[in-house]
């Protein structure tokens, strides 16, 4: 059956979700080496799809903006692996100088602007973000990423409600893995469809299945071109699952083992792998090959964070606070 999707794609995908997915795992298992990770630790294994369909519909300079389980989405923005490992050993040479860990990336020039770390803050500076670039007159899209339990935020309805007034562009995209923590989403709220919130705002509205790049692909695609055209912002609900806890943490005793591995089925890098051989856009041992790079890759991140140098005191207060003598400009 002939693919909708290039070679090149499904290659490009294999490997930024392999990366993100391996990266995750190795961060994982040097956390839990005393001393070498310490703080709060969220990945992103089993939602690499939607880091994945995002990019390969959006431009490199339309800003993403998310939560504090950020580590897989700056990476598919192109912050290096290198920077983000050094990042979460708390090292100078991390993407936001090790004063960020885990929770906070954070990158101007990928156009990756966090990393959050208090729920829901996000949907309001995303909202922010898309403001900036219609008041500048670009044509980029933000792309505002938040789980199911920061959907029940009240930050998020007024957002919505000025979003579609000032048809802003944005494209808000709730990950939704299943659970807000440690506890489900029927336990939470009435309504458990998320992409239907849109309906009391009037706004364009979608639920995808969020374990496929390329179902991700079209739909995200579907909405930058709403947004780019001044037709303002999309709900996407994107359908995906976390193999792992809330964050490192998490004993995980709210959902079963058979439950995971049901999940670990539709697994993204699984099925991509199966369509890459299937169409003989590359062979066993190619995809072993990427692999392979990708493992040295990340080897190579550890052994560069493990030999950087920590900040400096006299980084303590920089980049914090501003000159109140900035000459801001006012209408």
């Amino acid at each position: 059956m002939a693919q909708k999707f290039s070679k090149e794609t499904y290659l490009y995908w294999y490997e930024l979700m392999q990366l993100i997915r391996q990266f995750e795992l190795k961060s994982e298992e040097m956390y839990k080496m005393a001393g070498k990770i310490r703080g709060f630790y969220h990945a992103y294994v089993g939602q690499e799809a939607i880091a994945a369909g995002c990019m390969t519909a959006t431009n490199q300079e339309d800003p993403f903006i998310t939560g504090y389980r950020d580590h897989g989405l700056a990476l598919a923005k192109g912050v290096s692996p290198n920077a983000g490992m050094a990042e979460l050993y708390g090292k100078a040479t991390g993407v936001s100088k090790g004063k960020g860990g885990s929770m906070h990336f954070f990158s101007k020039e990928h156009y990756f602007y966090g990393g959050h770390g208090i729920v829901g803050a996000q949907i309001g500076t995303g909202a922010g973000l898309a403001f900036a670039e219609q008041y500048r007159g670009s044509k980029n899209v933000v792309v505002c990423f938040f789980g199911d339990g920061a959907a029940r935020q009240g930050m998020l309805h007024e957002v919505f409600n000025l979003a579609m007034l000032w048809k802003l562009p944005v494209i808000f995209v709730c990950e939704n893995n299943n659970y807000a923590m440690g506890t489900s989403i029927e336990r939470t709220s009435n309504v458990i469809d998320i992409y239907k919130l849109a309906d009391g705002y009037d706004m364009p509205s979608d639920k995808l299945d969020g374990m496929s790049p390329e179902a991700v692909h079209e739909g995200i695609a579907r909405a930058a071109k709403r947004a780019r055209e001044g037709d303002g912002p999309t709900l996407i609900e994107m359908k995906t699952y976390r193999y792992k806890g809330h964050s490192v943490s998490d004993p995980q005793k709210y959902r079963s083992k058979d439950e995971i591995e049901e999940y670990k089925d539709q697994d993204p890098i699984t099925k991509v792998s199966k369509t890459i051989l299937e169409n003989n856009f590359a062979s066993v041992s190619e995809l072993k090959a990427i692999d392979d790079k990708i493992a040295a890759i990340v080897d190579a991140s550890v052994k560069f964070a493990e030999e950087s140098p920590w900040p400096d005191d006299n980084e303590l207060l920089k980049d914090v606070y501003i000159d109140s003598s900035y000459p801001f400009i006012v209408d």
